[in-house]
């Protein structure tokens, strides 16, 4: 037969090798299966001298207790040889922390992580046997959310519960699973046509407020979401409107000055980037009036960030930190990160993010972190320390202080690191 290709849309099914491992785990299940009806059929077919040389009724009672403890030891036998099998299931199907056994779990839920086998058999170029559904291992520890996730009508509309989806994903169970209904239509109301779109608001009405505090941008324009989002829907009026072109401190760099820095030998400057927690997309935004495209990585945290950046024409990806970022290696000329790049002080975890992005970004490549609040000494030791492990060069490096509104000093950290050839 030919070669069989298969090609998934957008990667989040995981595929299984047929291995060494998979065949003795068959083997182990056979034997298990084997021995156990072997043990059966020498459990019920052996009799005692007991039963052939005395009639006494009163035997009957020891005889029968014999044959009960026989069947109760074949029992938990069988008891066992079945959690052997479920767990050995689990590892082939691949989602050895998920019960799907427990009570209360949504049959689409189980009809997903189901394996499937080719149709035509094994791929003669992969070696692939089946699909496996890919959802996060986390999941586990919210089974239930994730159950009621997949609690719907199949081919029908699917529930109003994206702020669900986003619960969970924030609990670490991503990638969540696919879903098999239709999603909540929103008439796009007032879209301007590229390059106006920038800046142009459009229809509150073509927002999904659900699960949100405010409804209307209005609310939202009067409050500070995040450290780098005060205000930052306004698009039309406020200091988003100069923002990345004039500077309020020496935190605030400029984006002509930071494109000037690859300059014409930089190995084809700065044509595609990616913009780590880019609130509303204003960064993304400028970076398009220079022809410069960015992906901006935003989750729905209070308002609908990742509409609105759409809205403007810009490209939203709905992903959260704790994901690896679904980039191959070295495809960016640029990462610019601000305060989406706080991990809740854990080292760690800010270690595997810096990996990460430093995976994505091209040699040569710049990062641009963006006025990234050091709460504490410590703190912005930490990350100093931790940048320069990567041997970045320092194209600038400024650090500040600027008044909250409470009127105490905060300190920022801004940077533009250019990564260096490794070897």
């Amino acid at each position: 037969m030919g070669a069989v290709s298969l090609k998934i849309g957008d990667g989040t099914a995981r595929f299984k090798r047929a291995t060494m491992y998979s065949s003795a785990v068959n083997f182990l299940m056979i034997f298990s299966v084997i021995t156990t009806n072997l043990f059966a059929l020498y459990a019920f077919t052996y009799h005692t001298p007991t039963i052939h040389h005395y009639s006494n009724n009163n035997n009957y009672p020891k005889n029968i207790s014999l044959i009960s403890e026989k069947v109760s030891l074949i029992l938990r036998e069988i008891e066992s040889s079945q959690k052997k099998l479920t767990q050995m299931e689990k590892q082939l199907l691949g989602y050895e922390s998920i019960d799907l056994s427990r009570p209360n779990i949504a049959i689409e839920l189980k009809q997903f992580l189901n394996h499937h086998l080719l149709p035509l058999g094994k791929d003669s170029r992969t070696g692939i046997t089946e699909m496996v559904a890919s959802v996060g291992h986390s999941c586990e520890k919210s089974v239930d959310l994730l159950s009621e996730f997949m609690n719907y009508k199949v081919n029908g509309l699917c529930p109003d519960d994206w702020s669900l989806g986003q619960k969970l994903i924030l609990q670490g169970c991503e990638p969540l699973p696919r879903r098999r209904c239709f999603a909540k239509v929103i008439p796009k109301v007032g879209f301007q046509s590229f390059p106006i779109s920038l800046w142009k608001n459009v229809s509150e009405k073509s927002f999904s407020w659900s699960g949100l505090g405010c409804k209307n941008l209005a609310c939202l324009n009067i409050k500070k979401l995040n450290r780098d989002c005060a205000g930052c829907l306004n698009i039309v009026k406020g200091y988003e409107t100069q923002r990345y072109v004039k500077g309020q401190s020496k935190n605030d760099f400029l984006i002509d000055d930071v494109l000037a820095m690859v300059g014409p030998t930089g190995g084809g400057g700065i044509r595609i980037g990616f913009d780590i927690g880019g609130g509303s997309g204003t960064f993304a935004a400028r970076m398009a009036e220079r022809n410069v495209t960015i992906v901006t990585a935003t989750l729905n945290v209070e308002a609908p960030f990742n509409e609105f950046i759409a809205s403007r024409g810009l490209f939203p990806l709905y992903l959260s930190l704790d994901h690896r970022f679904p980039f191959q290696d070295n495809v960016f000329d640029l990462v610019h990160a601000a305060n989406g790049l706080d991990v809740g002080g854990r080292s760690e975890k800010l270690e595997f993010l810096m990996f990460d992005i430093d995976r994505v970004l091209r040699t040569g490549g710049l990062f641009w972190l963006d006025n990234f609040y050091c709460s504490s000494d410590d703190k912005k030791s930490a990350l100093t320390r931790l940048i320069e492990r990567f041997g970045y060069k320092k194209l600038k490096w400024v650090v500040g202080e600027k008044i909250n509104g409470a009127g105490k000093s905060e300190v920022y950290l801004s940077a533009v690191l250019q990564k260096p050839v490794r070897v």
